[in-house]
């Protein structure tokens, strides 16, 4: 197998898109590529550490950020440990990310989300981008079968079935980093990631669309290897693909990279598939490292042939 530096070898900037554990896993894969890597991340978390800091005090969602940021440090240091560390026992402080703590600091300090993570980037000498979807405290909504809306991601991941749509509450501006990142890019990633509460959330904001519609980037969506635990579990792979052509406005996805399981379907038919075994040893539901970053890079290739 290739070492990693021998991967995409011809891509000067490539894009990935998503939240929590999933994003994290593939900036980690890619971080050997550095400055010519750039994670646009999530933020309308509401649960756990983010949700009691934002009902608290209000600001953006920070524990994907800071779970990114945590993934892509490739050798751990006293500084890293301190930045990730968490709060214990029963006090007010309990459960609570000193990183989270750290990053909403800076937010009340007025210092921009955006700046306050290159802040954290360059303390931890990470130099791969780590950009939030925008600056300005959004939560995700959703509009139910039967008209109802909800608002919160805690209450989306409980629905025992998919919604009608997903919006951003309030409407907010896409960061502008994040516009430029996607406007340089030869390689956009999606996925993996909770689908309706990772992946969709920066598909809703207005500039995030229109630069994915303008992109002449090789557009790649990364699927799951373990099912969902929300009602995304009831979205087939077509329709996963299809609920982000619908809000991008028009077919984006180029390929896809999903597990050996998967059945071929003629919804897919012009989308170039990738199917193997990419489990990690260590925790099955994520994706190996070193294969993952094989599959991109031969995904890549096969899409590069076909043009």
């Amino acid at each position: 197998m290739k070492r990693k530096a021998q991967y995409l070898t011809g891509i000067e900037h490539i894009v990935a898109i998503g939240g929590g554990h999933g994003l994290g896993r593939v900036m980690s894969a890619l971080s050997f590529m550095q400055e010519r890597l750039t994670g646009i991340v999530t933020t309308t978390d509401n649960g756990g550490s983010s949700g009691r800091i934002r009902n608290d005090l209000g600001g953006i969602a920070w524990g994907d950020l800071r779970n990114c940021i945590n993934q892509i440090i490739t050798k751990p240091t006293t500084a890293s440990a301190v930045f990730e560390y968490r709060f214990s026992g029963h006090s007010e402080l309990a459960g609570h990310s000193l990183g989270n703590l750290i990053f909403t600091a800076l937010e009340n300090m007025h210092i921009r989300p955006t700046e306050a993570v290159n802040l954290i980037r360059n303390f931890l000498r990470i130099k791969s981008f780590i950009i939030p979807m925008s600056d300005i405290p959004v939560d995700l909504a959703a509009i139910l079968p039967d008209g109802r809306h909800i608002i919160g991601e805690v209450n989306i991941d409980a629905l025992s079935t998919p919604p009608a749509g997903l919006y951003p509450a309030p409407v907010v501006p896409a960061t502008p980093e994040a516009v430029i990142a996607l406007q340089q890019a030869q390689v956009i990633l999606l996925g993996p990631g909770s689908f309706f509460t990772s992946i969709m959330p920066p598909l809703l904001l207005a500039e995030i669309i229109e630069a994915l519609r303008q992109s002449r980037a090789k557009k790649i969506f990364i699927d799951n290897l373990g099912t969902e635990h929300s009602a995304a579990a009831a979205l087939s792979l077509p329709e996963r693909i299809k609920w982000i052509e619908n809000s991008i406005g028009k077919p984006i996805i180029d390929g896809i990279i999903t597990s050996s399981a998967f059945i071929p379907h003629a919804e897919l038919k012009d989308i170039r598939v990738i199917a193997r075994d990419l489990h990690a040893d260590d925790v099955s539901y994520r994706h190996d490292r070193e294969l993952l970053c094989r599959a991109i890079d031969d995904l890549i290739n096969d899409l590069e042939e076909v043009d």
